[in-house]
């Protein structure tokens, strides 16, 4: 019987690379997004179905939810809608903020929540949740972005104990930059004066970092690993800048690494 994945923010970047990658795997592929009317390549690809889907909406979410599972035996959820928030705390507003935390943070354990009771009555099921680097270790400026990529880290760890028990899964995959159109369309920049030095070091330091960048495909093949390596294994690192990066952290530890940060960005 073919698999079946479920995928958030599946429009463009790794969501779209990674149904493309599932698609011709075999897998039957439920790829959601806000507006997939305006989708022009998904939906010409057999055995892919495309559902609306805003993960800030609970209802939406339920009922998304309960038409997949209608569809086909859900076999892996990857939690991969999300965008990132660049600014210092002063300058973002409480609807940044909430926006921010309501999609990458509080999407996900919606999501996740919807499907578990369908894999206990399956007796299995895999969650994967997109989340960075950034969700290892910090860089300045990104403070409320680092705190739903930390959280998912730390919540995953946690929930990989109580799923375990009915047979589920949970993973994430911890990208370095992605060469998507990710700065352009899903980073969310916000300016205050005071801070104006230090972004426009930042910012400048963002942008050479993405010729470093891997491409979706390469993320996406590790998204297929961890869905089908049935290795008990929580983090995903993918990207080579993100392995080298984690790699340094480990051999000088989180203080001369949160030091070395500093003065590669802010001199």
């Amino acid at each position: 019987m073919k698999k079946t994945i479920f995928i958030t923010g599946a429009s463009t970047g790794l969501g779209k690379a990674t149904a493309r990658l599932f698609q011709s795997k075999g897998w039957n592929v439920i790829g959601t997004m806000r507006n997939p009317e305006k989708e022009t390549e998904l939906n010409q690809l057999e055995n892919v179905i495309l559902l609306p889907l805003d993960v800030t909406n609970p209802e939406q979410i339920k009922n998304t939810a309960a038409k997949a599972i209608s569809l086909y035996p859900v076999d892996v959820v990857f939690n991969n809608a999300g965008y990132g928030l660049m600014g210092a705390l002063e300058a973002l507003t409480d609807e940044q903020i909430l926006r921010q935390i309501n999609t990458n943070l509080l999407g996900v354990l919606r999501v996740t929540k919807e499907f578990i009771p369908h894999f206990r009555e399956k007796k299995g099921g895999l969650f994967i949740s997109t989340t960075s680097m950034g969700g290892l270790f910090g860089f300045p400026l990104h403070s409320i972005y680092h705190a739903t990529k930390f959280a998912i880290e730390g919540w995953s760890e946690s929930m990989s104990f109580e799923l375990g028990i009915h047979n589920i899964g949970i993973k994430t995959i911890a990208p370095g930059g992605i060469a998507t159109d990710f700065i352009g369309r899903s980073l969310d920049r916000s300016s205050h004066s005071e801070y104006l030095g230090i972004e426009n070091k930042l910012f400048s330091t963002i942008d050479g970092m993405m010729e470093m960048a891997s491409t979706a495909e390469q993320i996406a093949e590790v998204v297929y690993e961890a869905a089908t390596d049935q290795k008990d294994q929580i983090r995903y690192l993918a990207g080579e800048d993100a392995k080298a990066m984690y790699a340094r952290h480990l051999e000088i530890g989180s203080e001369e690494f949160r030091k070395e940060i500093k003065k590669q960005t802010l001199g």
